[in-house]
């Protein structure tokens, strides 16, 4: 690692303290660090890693932490994290619906960056992987956290999966699998 790594791995922890992943007691930094570990199995160079660090920072910790990654990490990896983000919260902690967020992330995956693709790629993979897990544990009750429940959330991962396959992008066969995992699994639970 090297102190920019150090210092991003700092600013996702401060930005993400307190957070636990969604539904679970899961401190939610793991998820960060999981996505930069993703990155650079798929190639990822330091900027890409750094960002996948940062990736949900503006989403979960707001607006004010933009220039902060662009001074001490640069316009790349800030422009990396922005096209990763989804929503920002407004001035009252609030986003859009989940649907106007979700159908306007995947027009923008159709037309982002090799740079947006990978982290965002490796970012839905994590997540995904996490679904598989814990509807492998817990059964199909692991929708119920989600606000999409379980149509609008097996949707969103089968066009996540569809895009990221068009753009050949270097986790997409992975992605491919863990949702057709999660599909089978839950075909099997109905």
């Amino acid at each position: 690692m090297t102190p920019r790594f150090t210092k991003a791995i700092s600013l996702a922890a401060r930005a993400h303290e307190g957070q636990n992943r969604k539904g679970t007691p899961i401190p939610y930094i793991t998820h960060p660090v999981a996505v930069a570990g993703l990155v650079a199995q798929f190639g990822g160079d330091e900027d890409q890693q750094i960002a996948a660090l940062l990736h949900d920072v503006l989403e979960d910790g707001g607006p004010q932490y933009a220039a902060e990654i662009e001074g001490e990490f640069g316009t790349r990896v800030l422009s990396i994290v922005e096209g990763c983000t989804d929503g920002v919260p407004d001035a009252t902690g609030q986003k859009p619906p989940w649907d106007e967020r979700k159908q306007a992330y995947l027009a923008h995956l159709a037309c982002a960056t090799a740079d947006i693709l990978l982290v965002s790629g490796c970012d839905k993979l994590s997540n995904a992987r996490a679904i598989l897990d814990d509807l492998v544990a817990i059964g199909p009750a692991v929708f119920d956290r989600f606000t999409a429940k379980k149509e609008g959330t097996l949707w969103y991962y089968a066009e996540l999966s569809k895009i990221f396959t068009a753009a050949n992008a270097p986790m997409a066969k992975q992605l491919a699998m863990t949702v057709g995992q999660i599909h089978g699994l839950d075909e099997k639970s109905v």
